[in-house]
């Protein structure tokens, strides 16, 4: 199992974009108050208790960063951070999928992440967020065609690597794979990664840094 090579000046890119101090900027829960800075954003998504927010605080090295629980749905708002030096914008988007909030929350939120994800003129990329353990669901499938559809540049990233074995984790990586391939907006490399062991997490360090050099 790897992932995407990176030269030892792409990692060591990645590495000084997440030396420096992260902050939270803002909570979004509307499309009216999005941010207006023309900085360059990529979007963390997946289906609730997925491990996005553990993901962030690990990427930014800062546990206390991005909220986590273990709730599902706890996520309801869209939130930004940013770097010390700004330029630059990371989205944690509220997990869609989740079974334990009313329904009608559950379709206003996934409405709002969809049409956030369809309409961002500076959203460099979409990072789609699957548990390893379960591969890609219909609803990942959902986000997955729509981003498609609006011509979204999107990458899959592969969570909780370290909670499955080794061939388990081989078999859900080859299969989301095959299903990426045929995919016209994904980008062909999965990332997997562990959160609680720090794997994969240099490479999603470098893959970011090199979005928002490519961006910019």
């Amino acid at each position: 199992m790897t992932n995407d090579p990176f030269s030892a000046a792409e990692l060591a890119e990645g590495e000084k974009l997440f030396e420096q101090p992260w902050h939270f900027v803002k909570g979004v829960v509307d499309l009216d108050n999005l941010l207006d800075e023309q900085w360059p954003e990529v979007a963390f998504a997946g289906r609730s208790n997925v491990g996005k927010s553990s993901l962030i605080n690990a990427v930014v090295r800062q546990n206390g960063l991005a909220r986590t629980s273990n709730t599902p749905g706890r996520t309801q708002e869209l939130n930004y951070f940013a770097p010390e030096s700004g330029g630059f914008h990371i989205v944690d988007l509220p997990g869609y999928g989740f079974a334990k909030a009313p329904k009608d929350k559950v379709a206003r939120w996934t409405e709002f992440i969809k049409t956030y994800l369809a309409g961002r003129p500076h959203l460099a990329r979409a990072f789609v967020l699957i548990d390893s353990r379960h591969g890609i669901k219909a609803v990942d499938r959902t986000i997955m065609k729509l981003l498609s559809e609006t011509a979204v540049a999107y990458q899959i990233v592969l969570t909780k690597a370290d909670k499955i074995s080794f061939k388990a984790l081989e078999a859900t990586r080859a299969d989301v794979e095959r299903e990426v391939a045929k995919a016209p907006a994904a980008y062909p490399v999965v990332i997997t990664t562990s959160s609680e062991k720090k794997t994969g997490i240099a490479e999603l360090r470098a893959t970011l840094a090199k979005v928002r050099r490519d961006f910019s």
